[in-house]
């Protein structure tokens, strides 16, 4: 009978440049990759069907733990991109207990979209800010392997190491 394998992601730290932010972010939403698509229907097809046409933007928000005047200085502006770095632990999990450990490392290429996000003042409680980000490029390696990389500026795009963008590029001379 096959055993049940269970991975658990939960902690993290951001890094900005060499710059670690431990201790001052609650959570992270690393963005999602989805692809752009357009209908098509043609005289003869006897349905209309979806076919991939680029990819939607990037997006993603950081919700801080308080105000921290390095942080805004760090992220507030919409002209500069910060390239960050989430460093996690993957924990692989079965009835013996935990059966491994192995990085999990997003690098991202990003422009924050507040200046100064909304801060929410609590009686007894962290402050509440959320940062919400444009990401041009990502990359996520588990156990250093990467698993997927994106890049809009230099139009690639790798799952695993697949390139699936090398003939586009190649037809457009790049």
């Amino acid at each position: 009978m096959p055993q049940i394998q269970i991975n658990k992601l939960n902690n993290a730290n951001i890094y900005s440049g060499s710059n670690s932010l431990l201790g001052k972010a609650e959570e992270i939403t690393l963005p999602a990759i989805k692809g752009k698509h357009n209908d098509h229907k043609a005289l003869g097809m006897i349905g209309d069907i979806e076919l991939p046409n680029g990819f939607e933007k990037m997006t993603g928000k950081i919700r801080w733990n308080s105000v921290y005047e390095e942080l805004i200085e760090e992220f507030g502006s919409p002209y500069v991109t910060k390239n960050v770095q989430v460093r996690s632990s993957l924990e692989t999990w079965d009835s013996s207990g935990k059966i491994s450990e192995v990085s999990v490392v997003a690098f991202m290429a990003l422009r924050f979209k507040d200046v100064l996000p909304p801060i929410t003042i609590k009686q007894n409680d962290n402050s509440d800010l959320e940062s919400e980000y444009s990401c041009t490029y990502y990359r996520l390696e588990i156990d250093g392997d990467r698993q997927i990389e994106i890049d809009f500026f230099t139009n690639m795009f790798f799952v695993g190491d697949s390139d699936m963008l090398e003939n586009y590029r190649n037809n457009l001379g790049i």
